[in-house]
């Protein structure tokens, strides 16, 4: 199903890199992106509106521009409800949560920086494989399906394209850091929104207009009309709404940014991100409605998956060059991802992995305490930036080759397919929604509440819910989902600390009335 021949896919992949990088260099060249503040947190003063397309785009995972248009083609109303609905929200659920952390740990990095300030070691080590696993997947993600849907388009190699676009991040994302993400995220961003302002009104117009959106807005069967529609609820709603929210608690990419941005504004920035991803999602259904109108006859090609059916409605009505449009979107919400994997995998090794000595320790804790530092302090502290920066260029360059040979697995090794990881991934991130809401709201939950709910769901939950999906048991995997929250909620009620907890700041003594 190419849309563009080889050759002109590789000078594409090309330009991309070349824009990408030199944007990077351009707005890098300060002093400030050499410090742990400046490489990981950007500074920690990025403009609201900036930060808010930094997060919406971030949450556009590659797959998910097609996945879209498929749910909208396949099961109409409900189905773009359904997708896009729980991810707008997710994002909304994130900004109070990020306005808690940023005031209970203000020169903070990562979300598992605070569980080892609010419980212990070990707890702290199980919150570190659940979110290095989550950056894994999503690196591996956008490799594997993101380099695979390039490859259908264009007829470039899977393997080249995973291999060019995981220079092409690693590159830039290694200058700047968070300063490289946000940045790249802006110019990725406005080329989804150029792309897809392009080529959706232009599609719709040489469909027949609003008239044959409206012919499709059952799906393909015409039998999902209604938002309420109980079998696309219970069949893709329950799960998918609780693998986003607990995904979206476990992702580094968005606790990153909540250090990130103007604290003033988080809560205004995270409200203003779910609202641009929502308009994504929602403007591509419109394809999917138009490809379920049986008076189109468009359909995918017989053995293409039937999250193409966009391109195929696409490249039906419109000629060939502007169809390259959606190979844009496609760069743009993978690599969006890619760098914001990177940089998280980066603060997470650099900040939670890395040991130090006692002085570092001291400098790092005169830090949390915002008081002034010696001469000899500020010293040791440019050689701990310069240490914290060095050690997280080298963890990208790890989760990038990890992501590239769990990618070159799947495409090589006969039934090692992405969905189990993906089953596993999703598990691993429900398995610690609930403790980490609870960690920045209950004084009185405890460290062996949470290890052992945490452990435990993932052991049941777990099996269980590879289990239903390989066996297609809906039912089952409805209730393995929900029975993780079940049980994680349960351990740290059962389990509370006899005293409530206090986190020594001069700003904080303890968290505010009314969390116990």
């Amino acid at each position: 199903m190419h849309i563009m021949q080889p050759q002109d896919a590789y000078v594409l992949l090309v330009l991309f890199a070349v824009a990408m990088i030199l944007a990077t260099s351009l707005t890098s060249r300060e002093h400030l992106w050499h410090t742990t503040t400046g490489f990981m947190a950007a500074g920690r003063k990025v403009p609201w509106w900036l930060g808010a397309v930094s997060i919406s785009v971030s949450w556009i995972w590659a797959p998910a521009l097609f996945v879209s248009v498929q749910q909208a083609y396949q099961q109409g109303i409900p189905g773009i409800f359904w997708f896009a609905f729980p991810n707008i929200i997710c994002l909304i659920i994130l900004a109070p949560l990020a306005v808690r952390i940023r005031k209970f740990l203000p020169t903070g990095y990562s979300q598992p920086e605070w569980i080892r300030h609010r419980f212990d070691n070990k707890t702290h080590k199980l919150y570190l494989v659940a979110f290095f696993w989550y950056q894994l997947m999503a690196i591996t993600v956008q490799l594997y399906a993101g380099g695979s849907i390039f490859s259908l388009l264009t007829g470039v190699s899977t393997e080249t394209t995973m291999v060019v676009l995981a220079i092409t991040t690693l590159t830039y994302g290694a200058i700047s850091g968070m300063r490289a993400s946000i940045i790249t995220d802006f110019i990725q961003y406005a080329l989804i929104i150029a792309c897809g302002a392009l080529i959706i009104p232009w599609t719709i117009a040489a469909a027949g207009g609003p008239a044959s959106i409206l012919a499709g807005l059952g799906g393909v069967t015409g039998h999902h009309l209604s938002l309420f529609d109980g079998e696309v609820a219970f069949n893709f709603g329950i799960v998918t709404t609780i693998g986003l929210i607990s995904g979206v608690l476990a992702d580094q990419q968005h606790w990153q940014r909540a250090f990130t941005i103007d604290e003033k504004h988080l809560v205004r920035a995270y409200i203003v991100a779910g609202m641009l991803f929502g308009i994504v999602p929602l403007c591509l259904s419109t394809l999917g409605f138009l490809a379920a109108n049986p008076s189109l006859g468009v359909s995918v090609p017989p053995g293409t998956d039937p999250s193409m059916i966009g391109v195929a409605l696409v490249a039906h009505f419109l000629p060939q060059w502007a169809v390259v449009a959606l190979v844009i979107m496609l760069l743009g919400g993978l690599c969006s991802t890619l760098d914001s994997g990177l940089c998280a995998a980066s603060s997470l090794y650099a900040l939670n992995c890395v040991p130090l000595n006692c002085s570092e320790q001291k400098i790092q804790e005169k830090h949390r305490l915002k008081q002034t530092l010696t001469s000899e302090e500020l010293l040791i502290q440019q050689k701990l930036d310069r240490k914290i920066v060095g050690q997280g260029r080298w963890a990208m360059c790890a989760i990038t080759l990890a992501g590239l040979l769990v990618s070159l697995c799947i495409l090589y090794i006969p039934g090692f397919q992405l969905k189990y990881l993906w089953w596993i991934f999703n598990m691993v991130a429900a398995c610690v929604a609930v403790p980490t809401i609870l960690s920045l709201y209950w004084t009185k939950v405890d460290s062996k509440g949470v290890f052992w709910g945490t452990l435990t769901a993932f052991l049941l939950g777990m099996p269980l819910f590879v289990y239903s999906n390989i066996q297609g048991l809906i039912w089952l995997s409805v209730a393995a989902s929900v029975g993780i929250i079940v049980v994680t909620t349960a351990f740290c009620l059962l389990f509370p600390r006899r005293e409530s907890f206090k986190l020594a700041a001069p700003e904080l003594s303890e968290l505010p009335p009314g969390s116990n």
